[in-house]
C-alpha cells in the first residue's frame, strides 16, 4: 500500500493523529527534501527510513519504490508542505502504483492553494488550480491566454523571486483583476494581502517579497460594462455615508471593480461635483 500523507504547511499543530500513525507504521518514507522531512519526523518522534524522490529523480526512484512496494512493503509519500501530486512529483508516482495495480490511499491534510482561497474574499463556489506558471515564455504566453476569459477565480503559486514578472505578466495578459496574495500562511508572520494586480506591482516593486506566496486572482467577468473611475468613486461615497473610512471604501470598491484604489481615493476625497459628472 502506498499511503499519502498531507503534511502541515507551517503550523505544526496541523498534523494530524491518524497522520502520525500511518508515518510510524509504513516501512519507509519518500520524501522530497529529506532535510526538510527530518524536522518533521523528530518532532512527533517517528524513526522510519527516508527516501529522497523528488522532480529529478522521480523516474528512478519511482521504479524502485514500486518495486518495494511489489514485495510487499508499505510506503508513504509526502511533500515539503501540504499534500502530495499538487505540483509535486507523488503524481508520477500515483500513476507508477496506478499502472502497478498496488493500492493507493490518502490521508488528508492542508493544502496552501485551498487554505489560501478560502481567506482571499473571492468567490470559492467554483476554482481552477494553475500552479506555478511555465519560465519559458511560450508556454507561459499560451497559459495565460488560454485562461484570460476564465469566469471562476484561480489559484497560482509562485516564488518570492519571480514574484513581480508573474504579477507584471498577469496584468498585462489579464487586464486589471482583483487578487489575494497569501504568504506564511499558519505562520507566526501570516500575511494575508487582498488588493489588486496593479497595487500588487507597486507593493512589490517597492518592497521586495519574501517567502512562497500563493495567488488568488479573480475570474473574467462577461459582458459588464466596465466601471469608471468616477462611477467608482461614487460607490465608495455611498460606502462612506455607510460609515465607511474613506480609505477603506475606496480599498472595498478597488477590490470590487479593479480601479485603482489611489484613483477611487483621490476622485472620492475632492471635488464632490467630480462624481456626480457623466
Amino acid at each position: 500500500m502506498l499511503y499519502l500523507v498531507g503534511t502541515p504547511i507551517g503550523n505544526l499543530e496541523d498534523f494530524s493523529p491518524r497522520a502520525v500513525r500511518i508515518l510510524k507504521e509504513v516501512d519507509f518514507i519518500a520524501a522530497e527534501d529529506t532535510r526538510v522531512t527530518a524536522k518533521l519526523l523528530n518532532h512527533f518522534s517517528i524513526k522510519k527510513p527516508m527516501v529522497s524522490y523528488h522532480a529529478h529523480n522521480l523516474r528512478m526512484r519511482g521504479e524502485e519504490l514500486i518495486e518495494r512496494l511489489l514485495a510487499g512493503e508499505n510506503g508513504a509519500v509526502v511533500s515539503d508542505a501540504g499534500m502530495p501530486c499538487i505540483s509535486d512529483p507523488g503524481e508520477d508516482l500515483v500513476k507508477l502504483c496506478a499502472k502497478a495495480g498496488i493500492p493507493v490511499t490518502v490521508i488528508p491534510g492542508p493544502s496552501a492553494g485551498i487554505a489560501a482561497l478560502s481567506v482571499s474574499g473571492l468567490p470559492a463556489a467554483r476554482f481552477s488550480f494553475e500552479g506555478f506558471l511555465s519560465v519559458n515564455k511560450k508556454s507561459r504566453t499560451a497559459h495565460l491566454e488560454e485562461i484570460r476569459e476564465y469566469p471562476h477565480t484561480m489559484i497560482f503559486y509562485e516564488a518570492p523571486h519571480k514574484l513581480l514578472a508573474t504579477l507584471t505578466d498577469l496584468y498585462a495578459a489579464l487586464g486589471e483583476r482583483p487578487i489575494t496574495l497569501v504568504r506564511e500562511l499558519t505562520k507566526l508572520h501570516e500575511e494575508i494581502c487582498r488588493t489588486t494586480l496593479s497595487e500588487a506591482i507597486t507593493r512589490y516593486t517597492e518592497t521586495p517579497p519574501r517567502g512562497e506566496f500563493v495567488l488568488v486572482v479573480g475570474g473574467y467577468i462577461h459582458k459588464q460594462k466596465p466601471v469608471t473611475a468616477k462611477e467608482a468613486a461614487a460607490l465608495a461615497k455611498k460606502r462612506v455615508a455607510a460609515g465607511e473610512r474613506p480609505s477603506d471604501a475606496a480599498r472595498a470598491v478597488a477590490r470590487q471593480t479593479g480601479i485603482p484604489k489611489s484613483e477611487i481615493y483621490r476622485l472620492l476625497t475632492g471635488d464632490s461635483a467630480d462624481l456626480t459628472e457623466s
